[in-house]
């Protein structure tokens, strides 16, 4: 096997089976520290000795065994731990299992359990990308738009309040979910974004594997909560957000932009119960939420069968909705590059131009500005709009596509 393949290997394992392996050492231990560290240690491992010896038969059971002795001999180590160590000479896979609560799902459980309303909802979602969905400090950070200082400071924090405050790590109830379910999915909005448009260069510009599970979560989210409109609205988005993966990446590697994509190729059976879901929502006569507003608007594009057909002034007004709930820097960009549809790129370029202070730092803030300054005329100021776009990026099909549009200025 290439090593290539073992990297993949290692990759995915890293995916299906962090979650489980931190869960399992956090019941053991009692200590969300011991149980992350332990495990990026055994993966560490894997990365050394996998390419050499070959992937082991089971790969989650390796990765649980390696991650538990080394939670062992760093207990061991840890003096000021007292009793723990004897603790630790006890425990055996052997165990019996806690009871499941009202969640069956290993992934999910740790999400709710993460999700404690005691934590500020910034640092309960830093920390539960970051134990859970196995996402690295600088993609989080990335998510946030904040320095990677701030999200390790948000990770430590939440890790010290759970210690200070004594949050044990149980199964939640079923009373418990209501008050964890906004941070929950978060979580998963943030997971499925990274998977959708990978923030790093060093891997794959669409990550199926994220969006794939951030899609089975929220199904599993819905059958537990089945009234909950954003739950609904969060899986409508995420649906008609995935039907257009297989279109979003050119066969060179490019991004193709929603525009320019074959709509004959979307997957017309995610489109289909996205667009029911969101008829459903707005059948049951209860004002939207913020994902319910995002489903809506991803149902106006995904309807129209060309893009000339899209309802601008319903987007907009959809967004103009969104902004009384959100009125984030980001929401703002998104409706101004709506606004250019139906207004023109002039009045969208002073809405754009008002987000400078705030985001100076976000890619995506520059290739709009890029895109409307193009169409004005300004080939000098777009190329400089792309030259920004281009060094904040990290997305090598984005990446791609910004450097393509800016050699294309006369």
């Amino acid at each position: 096997m290439s090593g290539t393949d073992v990297r993949k290997a290692i990759a995915q394992a890293h995916h299906e089976e962090w979650a489980r392996v931190v869960a399992a050492l956090t019941r053991r231990f009692g200590d969300l520290d011991i149980a992350e560290e332990s495990a990026a240690e055994a993966f560490a491992i894997a990365v050394e000795r996998w390419p050499a010896d070959g992937i082991p038969p089971n790969p989650g059971a390796w990765l649980t065994t390696t991650a538990n002795r080394k939670a062992i001999d760093r207990i061991r180590r840890e003096n000021k731990r007292g009793g723990k160590h004897e603790e630790a000479l006890l425990l055996s896979d052997d165990d019996p299992p806690e009871p499941l609560g009202a969640i069956d799902d290993e992934r999910l459980r740790l999400i709710f359990a993460c999700c404690h309303p005691a934590l500020a909802m910034p640092s309960r979602v830093a920390l539960t990308l970051r134990m859970v969905g196995g996402l690295t400090v600088p993609e989080i950070a990335r998510a946030f738009l904040v320095q990677e200082a701030t999200t390790g400071q948000r990770i430590t924090r939440a890790k010290a309040k759970i210690k200070a405050a004594h949050i044990p790590y149980r199964v939640p109830s079923p009373e418990d979910l209501p008050a964890r379910v906004s941070g929950v999915l978060a979580v998963l909005f943030l997971v499925f974004n990274e998977g959708y448009l990978a923030t790093g260069p060093d891997t794959d510009p669409v990550r199926h594997d994220l969006t794939a599970e951030a899609i089975r979560l929220t199904r599993l989210i819905r059958d537990l909560l089945p009234e909950d409109g954003e739950v609904g609205g969060l899986l409508a988005l995420m649906l008609l957000t995935e039907a257009r993966r297989t279109t979003r990446v050119s066969p060179s590697g490019e991004l193709i932009p929603l525009d320019q994509q074959d709509r004959g190729a979307w997957d017309a059976a995610l489109i289909a119960e996205g667009h029911r879901l969101v008829r459903e929502r707005l059948a049951s006569g209860v004002a939207p939420g913020r994902y319910q507003i995002l489903a809506a608007i991803s149902a106006v594009h995904t309807w129209a069968r060309d893009v000339r057909d899209t309802d601008w002034s319903q987007v907009v007004a959809l967004y103009d909705q969104l902004v009384r709930l959100d009125s984030s820097p980001i929401v703002v960009l998104n409706r101004a590059i709506a606004v250019a549809e139906l207004d023109g790129p002039e009045v969208a370029l002073a809405a754009v131009d008002r987000l400078e202070d705030t985001l100076a730092g976000y890619h995506a803030f520059h290739a709009a500005r890029a895109d409307l300054l193009r169409r004005l005329g300004r080939s000098r100021d777009a190329r400089a709009a792309y030259d920004s776009a281009i060094e904040l990026a990290g997305n090598t099909a984005e990446t791609a596509y910004l450097t393509r549009r800016r050699d294309q200025l006369g």
